[in-house]
């Protein structure tokens, strides 16, 4: 297979062509980084599996730690674009809302495998505390709204702030969510969240939320 060189890279910033070139490296290579960890996916890897040669690949990305960052960025733009589509679209029904953002996030977190989360906690600590600092945001911002809206409809228990419910729910994701406490507890990002959430919604549901849910 012929391997893409500097040739074929539109130099243009911002050009469609290298935006298109860019999200394939990018979504090529969260393939691999989210399946196998950092360590184990080298930058020699990458430009084989995507026949392109490893200039090509520096060229656009001049370290593995520079992709895994676009890759991380990249993810969660996907999640909060995900996210503001279902709390746009559903501010009326708090509970249909809720479980359409735990679906989502649960299956944004399938491709997350624990070697990734492992290896960059390990191996770029400072990329590790980007994922922290971005996961905070984007539950604050969307549960916090949801928390918010089923509070005023009679869903969320008022003798609970909605501000201290998003405390409540980031202390549980970050007690939880992270490499060593997951490996100890035998969870994956997925399985790990999706317990955090059943536990913390079934604390902050009134009576009459549980009872219109679905059996």
């Amino acid at each position: 297979m012929k391997k893409l060189s500097l040739s074929h890279v539109k130099p243009a910033t911002g050009s469609p062509v290298q935006s298109a070139f860019h999200r394939r490296i990018i979504d090529e290579s969260r393939r691999h980084f989210f399946a196998h960890g950092f360590r184990n996916v080298t930058m020699d890897d990458l430009a084989h599996e995507m026949a392109m040669s490893k200039k090509t690949l520096y060229a656009c990305f001049p370290s593995k730690t520079a992709l895994v960052e676009a890759v991380i960025l990249e993810k969660f733009r996907n999640v909060d674009a995900d996210l503001s589509r279902i709390t746009s679209t559903s501010p009326s029904d708090c509970l249909a809302a809720l479980r359409r953002l735990l679906e989502c996030v649960q299956g944004h977190m399938e491709e997350i495998r624990p070697p990734f989360l492992r290896d960059i906690r390990r191996e770029t600590p400072d990329l590790f505390a980007v994922v922290e600092g971005r996961r905070r945001d984007l539950i604050q911002r969307h549960f916090g709204k949801v928390f918010l809206e089923g509070r005023r409809a009679g869903l969320i228990r008022r003798d609970i702030p909605p501000k201290l419910a998003i405390e409540i729910l980031l202390g549980a994701v970050q007690a939880v969510m992270n490499p060593s406490k997951m490996e100890e507890l035998g969870l994956t990002p997925k399985s790990g969240f999706t317990a955090i959430m059943r536990v913390v919604l079934e604390g902050l549901t009134t009576e009459r939320a549980r009872s219109s849910r679905p059996r």
